[in-house]
């Protein structure tokens, strides 16, 4: 009060309790004259929720009303209670409070119908203040009642929100039952996409008919309306349905979201598990930028999930013996931290140094780092290995294999010296006239090579009559989809004890010295650089190999 000079804590005698507010009688949050926080022109109101329709974000402005509460005050002056909510509120001509009104309008094209009752008998959908009014701008036209009912979605079930993702299990649930809640129109439509997906892929009877069957599953187990996504997709292995035929007829109709982890996302996540959070941080900053690249200067290409998964193995044992000293951050490493973690020489030295030039530099890039502490460290090239002859035993029991394709994939590599990369892009109409056309070069195929081939070709025919796969070798696993084989199928074909890289080094190796070095000739029979083809060609005057070969 005025002219007091203790405040009612401070009172003599005290702590006194404030009197009510003169004007809204609160007897809590006194501030002076007699007057709450709330009431005071000058206190801190602050903003609460609109007392006739619950809308957050309301002020002093107008009463603690929100602006279309105070509209619709100014134009219904009855007040009773609203037979909707129970509540003693100004009444419109529905004969219903706002809040009331509100509901009804947005559940008008659920139902059919404008019904307030109807439309608050599970409650109400509260909202933000002041968001419904178009300041100078023009309210969309609604269609007619007759368009709205006509309309696929104007009779669908409303979708409650999901608070909390629970980890589903299929195989709890079996096949039974779950089919039975998807949407029937919408199942028809996915059927008729899976059937023209299996006419053109070749698809079994019973393929198709366990595709069918996971769609209307992974649309039984939705949250809502929206697409489904890959991850619920994946639950389908655990009751024994495909996987891979529902994600292509899902993806094909547009019905599909890619939820699902990266393999290359999921391991860096988990060899930086156990750094510090700055450090873990930083180097996620290093990951963004090497595997989607940079548009902005300073411009930078993205690097293959090759490059990033040796480079970060590279760095790692440094990283993590540096997290074990008590650094947290890579902003603490010193020229002198780099040059006492660095192996002395070598390929170790050169590798871990690659990688910590990467993490650094890029990390300086981006302006994370203040220093690059690995500029003008020298750690030396990577040591070459010398290519050597392969066990010529295994090449040939692996050639005279009984299997076609074991000795079509190695005749390949072993007279013609092809990349494993290659032989999975290799398509049927790549030879022709016992020519091999691939990646702009035209081999003249052994004659040896054609008649595994040709072998390959038949087996490849009596199995899979019905494919449509375009590549020249496929899998049980490809032969129903347009997919090369996987490298891991090539390296198990070629049998144990041999590698492809081994084989075509003992091709490029033999064609070396039976041209005595001709680089050149090697460069353009099997694809290479100068610089490439070097690495075998000095390999011809080597002291060892030409005692072998006297």
């Amino acid at each position: 009060m005025r002219g007091v000079k203790f405040c009612f804590d401070c009172w003599p005698g005290g702590p006194v309790t404030p009197p009510p507010c003169l004007r809204c009688g609160a007897t809590t949050d006194y501030w002076t004259s007699g007057i709450c926080a709330r009431c005071h022109i000058n206190g801190e109101t602050g903003v609460d929720s609109c007392p006739d329709c619950h809308a957050w974000g309301t002020t002093r402005t107008h009463k603690w009303l929100c602006v279309g509460c105070t509209g619709y005050r100014r134009s219904n002056r009855d007040v009773g209670s609203c037979p909707s909510c129970n509540r003693r509120r100004h009444l419109g001509k529905w004969g219903v409070c706002r809040l009331c009104h509100k509901q009804g309008t947005l559940l008008t094209e659920a139902l059919g119908t404008f019904d307030p009752t109807a439309a608050s008998r599970l409650g109400h959908q509260l909202f933000l203040a002041d968001l419904f009014t178009n300041r100078g701008q023009r309210p969309p036209a609604r269609p007619p009642s007759s368009q709205a009912a006509e309309r696929p979605d104007a009779r669908a079930p409303l979708n409650q929100l999901v608070l909390f993702h629970a980890q589903r299990d299929l195989a709890a649930h079996g096949r039974t039952g779950l089919h039975e809640r998807a949407d029937p129109v919408l199942a028809a439509e996915l059927d008729e996409h899976a059937r023209a997906t299996a006419t053109a892929l070749g698809w079994s009877k019973n393929q198709l008919t366990d595709t069918c069957f996971g769609i209307r599953i992974v649309l039984g187990i939705r949250d809502d309306d929206g697409p489904v996504k890959a991850s619920n997709v994946e639950l389908l292995r655990d009751i024994d349905l495909p996987v891979w035929t529902v994600l292509k007829v899902l993806a094909a109709a547009g019905l599909l979201e890619e939820d699902r982890l990266a393999a290359l996302d999921s391991w860096v996540a988990q060899q930086l598990r156990n750094l510090p959070e700055p450090m873990t941080i930083e180097l996620h900053t290093w990951f963004q930028v090497m595997k989607n690249g940079s548009p902005t200067p300073p411009r930078r290409r993205r690097r293959s999930d090759t490059t990033i998964n040796l480079h970060l193995r590279w760095a790692l044992p440094i990283l993590r013996e540096w997290a074990t000293m008590g650094h947290t951050s890579l902003r603490e490493i010193s020229k002198e931290d780099v040059l006492l973690a660095l192996p002395p020489s070598g390929n170790p030295r050169s590798t871990a140094g690659q990688g910590l030039k990467s993490i650094f530099r890029v990390l300086k890039e981006r302006r994370v780092l203040f220093t690059d502490p690995t500029r003008r460290i020298k750690t030396g090239e990577h040591q070459s290995r010398e290519p050597l002859p392969v066990d010529i035993d295994l090449l040939r029991t692996a050639l005279n294999s009984d299997v076609p394709a074991q000795a079509a994939v190695t005749a390949l590599i072993a007279f013609h010296g092809l990349h494993v990369r290659q032989l999975q892009r290799l398509h049927l109409t790549h030879i022709h006239d016992g020519r091999l056309h691939i990646d702009g070069r035209t081999v003249v195929l052994a004659k040896p090579v054609r008649e595994r081939l040709a072998r390959y070709l038949d087996e490849r025919a009596r199995r899979w009559p019905n494919t449509t796969n375009p590549h020249l070798f496929i899998t049980r696993h490809t032969a129903s989809r347009p997919d090369p084989a996987s490298k891991r199928w090539i390296w198990l074909t070629l049998g144990p004890g041999l590698s492809a890289a081994a084989v075509r080094e003992d091709r490029i190796l033999d064609e070396a010295h039976a041209t005595s070095g001709d680089v050149r000739r090697i460069a353009d029979l099997f694809g290479l650089s100068i610089q490439a083809g070097t690495r075998y060609t000095t390999t011809v005057d080597h002291p060892d190999l030409t005692k072998a070969d006297d």
